[in-house]
C-alpha cells in the first residue's frame, strides 16, 4: 500500500473535482487544471476528499502509479487554489532583463539579446534584476523557469548569470600564480 495515497487528499475550500472516466479536472480560484490517470488507478471524488487506490496493491508498479497519481492531484489541488511561484536573480554587470505582457527579452552578454515567448497561463515579473514567474501548473513554472535559467547558468568563479534566488552557488579559487624568486 502506498504512504503517500493512504491518506485522502483533503480539498481546500473553493475547489471543486469532477471525475470523467479516465480524466480529473479540478477547479479553483486561481483558475482550472485537468489531469489524465491511467485506467489501474481508481480516483474517487466526494465530500470535499480525493482518494486514490489501486486494482492490484501487490503489484509494484500499480504501487508506484497509485503514489505518483496521488502526487500529481495534490500538487494542481495546490495549483488551483494557492499557485506556484518561481524567482531568479541575474547577476552580472552590464546584464539586463525585461518583461513584456508575451514576452521576456534578456540581454546576457551575449552578441545579441535573448527573446523568449511567456507560455500561455503564466505570469512574469520583472524587478530590477529579479525575474518572478507564477501560475498555477508547476511543471510549466518549473520548466520555464529553467529555460531561462540555461540562458546563462551561473559560472562558480564570479557568480555571473542567472539563478534561482534560493540556490546556493559554490565558489572556486581563480588561478593562483606562482611568484618567481630571484
Amino acid at each position: 500500500m502506498s504512504k503517500i495515497a493512504r491518506k485522502p487528499l483533503i480539498l481546500p475550500p473553493g475547489v471543486t473535482v469532477q471525475i470523467t472516466g479516465q480524466q480529473l479536472s479540478v477547479t479553483g480560484p486561481k483558475g482550472k487544471l485537468e489531469m489524465d490517470f491511467l485506467p489501474v488507478v481508481k480516483v474517487e471524488a466526494s465530500d470535499g476528499k480525493v482518494k486514490t487506490s489501486v486494482i492490484d496493491s501487490s503489484d509494484r508498479r500499480q504501487k508506484a502509479l497509485w503514489g505518483t497519481t496521488h502526487a500529481l492531484i495534490r500538487n494542481i489541488v495546490k495549483g488551483v487554489s494557492e499557485g506556484y511561484q518561481k524567482k531568479l536573480e541575474v547577476v552580472g554587470v552590464g546584464y539586463r532583463v525585461a518583461a513584456d505582457k508575451n514576452k521576456i527579452n534578456l540581454s546576457l552578454g551575449y552578441s545579441h539579446p535573448i527573446q523568449l515567448p511567456v507560455p500561455a497561463g503564466l505570469e512574469v515579473k520583472v524587478e530590477k534584476m529579479l525575474i518572478t514567474i507564477s501560475g498555477v501548473d508547476k511543471q510549466l513554472v518549473g520548466q520555464f523557469a529553467a529555460t531561462i535559467r540555461d540562458q546563462r547558468p551561473p559560472e562558480p568563479y564570479k557568480g555571473k548569470g542567472i539563478k534561482y534566488s534560493d540556490e546556493v552557488i559554490r565558489r572556486k579559487a581563480g588561478k593562483v600564480v606562482k611568484a618567481s624568486g630571484g
